[in-house]
């Protein structure tokens, strides 16, 4: 079964669409807008270009937006070890811009190295600029799918929880702090069950954006996301491998929906659920 498709046809079936003021127009040189992708199961195997080695969901000549491969970096790590990235040729961390083969790319933001999933850029600063106001201001809707230990009860809700980051350099992950107004914020719902294998799919709405969220918001409930090799259930992890032959993180970057910077129209990208991860629900789906 493609859970993809399902939750897809459940969440527009049952979700209100909230309309957001946009922010100021971009200059009249921008005023085309960004149309919808096509069948992202249709770009996949698109020809890879030099701006980056992902596959392209779209590119409009403003926006570039690619479905991110796990393991693959967001932007070079400074100090650490050399990794493939998710766009092409040298990185200016200043201004968050890769200079590629064909033109700069400017990153509008990140997913973790083993996240997989819709990554946003553009091909113009001050494209690139308005979008991220856009994540500042939450006039997004970043949707993720992930597979967690036990069931979330009540079966939908929201999480909020004061997270702070510790560590440096290549080493750096975050905690829920005790006291403090909450500065994550995240909505779920669970989408099946898996009792075999004490896990459920859910859908995660993330509102807000710090590091790591999802998988330590969900950690700190006793619902690690499976994979997780630093805030998950190491036991759990082997037993799901050996099941499942699930070899990594199960968070994935479904849908990003958003206004276009100019004029409105509504963009939606989407990446489907890839291979190894739609087989691993296939495999716990007959237990």
């Amino acid at each position: 079964m493609d859970y993809a498709a399902r939750e897809r046809s459940e969440d527009d079936a049952s979700r209100e669409r909230t309309e957001a003021s946009l922010p100021p127009r971009l200059p009249h040189r921008f005023s085309r807008c960004a149309r919808r992708a096509e069948d992202p199961r249709e770009r996949l195997d698109a020809v890879k270009t030099p701006l980056t080695r992902c596959p392209i969901l779209l590119d409009d000549g403003f926006l570039l937006a690619v479905a991110k491969p796990e393991g693959v970096l967001s932007h070079p790590n400074s100090g650490g070890p050399r990794a493939r990235c998710a766009f092409e040729g040298r990185y200016d961390p200043s201004a968050r811009r890769f200079d590629s083969p064909s033109g700069p790319v400017w990153l509008v933001h990140r997913l973790d190295q083993d996240t997989s999933g819709v990554l946003l850029a553009a091909r113009d600063e001050t494209v690139a600029a308005a979008c991220r106001v856009l994540f500042e201001q939450r006039k997004l809707r970043k949707s993720y799918l992930a597979l967690v230990q036990g069931f979330p009860r009540p079966p939908q809700g929201r999480w909020l929880d004061r997270l702070l980051k510790l560590g440096g350099q290549g080493s750096v992950r975050s905690v829920v702090a005790r006291g403090g107004p909450p500065n994550a914020e995240l909505v779920y719902r669970v989408r099946r069950d898996f009792p075999s294998a004490r896990a459920c799919l859910v859908q995660i709405l993330l509102v807000t954006g710090r590091t790591h969220q999802a998988r330590v918001q969900a950690a700190a409930r006793r619902h690690p996301v499976a994979g997780d090799r630093v805030y998950g259930d190491f036991a759990w992890n082997r037993e799901l491998k050996r099941r499942a032959g699930l070899r990594r993180l199960f968070l994935h970057a479904q849908r990003l929906e958003f206004h276009h910077p100019d004029g409105g129209a509504p963009v939606r990208l989407e990446s489907p659920l890839p291979d190894e991860l739609q087989s691993a629900l296939d495999v716990l789906a007959k237990e």
